[in-house]
Order: structure tokens, then sequence, then C-alpha cells
């Protein structure tokens, strides 16, 4: 796997941080979130990383809009990016 250039950082950790935003949203910890969808804590924690080196991917951004009832384009649509 090649090294991601700083730009690509840069935009994961944006990512990650719309995610823990829009969970904030919804009033829920981490926690909770991951209880009420069926899913493991760990899984939203490693979402919202800004460490996390792999990012997330696309199809996660998805299933994760699906979760909180908003489109793709809710998601990216913020001065973050």
């Amino acid at each position: 796997m090649s090294k991601l250039k700083p730009e690509d950082i840069a935009f994961n950790k944006k990512i990650a941080l719309r995610i823990k935003q829009l969970r904030k949203e919804t009033g829920l910890s981490q926690s909770k979130f991951a209880e009420t969808h069926f899913i493991d804590r760990q899984i939203v924690s490693r979402w919202e990383s800004v460490n996390d080196k792999r990012g997330v991917s696309i199809h996660t951004i998805n299933r994760f809009c699906k979760m909180i009832d908003i489109s793709l384009r809710d998601f990216f649509d913020s001065d973050m990016f």
C-alpha cells in the first residue's frame, strides 16, 4: 500500500470529524449509537478516529448516512469540505 499524501490524510480527518459531528447531533453516545444500530462501539470509534490511516470507505459513509437518514449529498454538504 502506498503512503497517503498529506491532502488525503486531511480529507480522511474531515470525514471522521463529520461522522462524529453528525453522530453527536443524534444525541447518542458512541455506545448508544452502536447499540441502536446493532454494530460494535469500536466500529463507531474507528469511524470517528482522526488517527486511523485507513480512513472510511464511501460504502461505510453511505451506510452511516442511512443509519441517520441523510443522503451522501447532505453528508458532504458541509463547510468542512
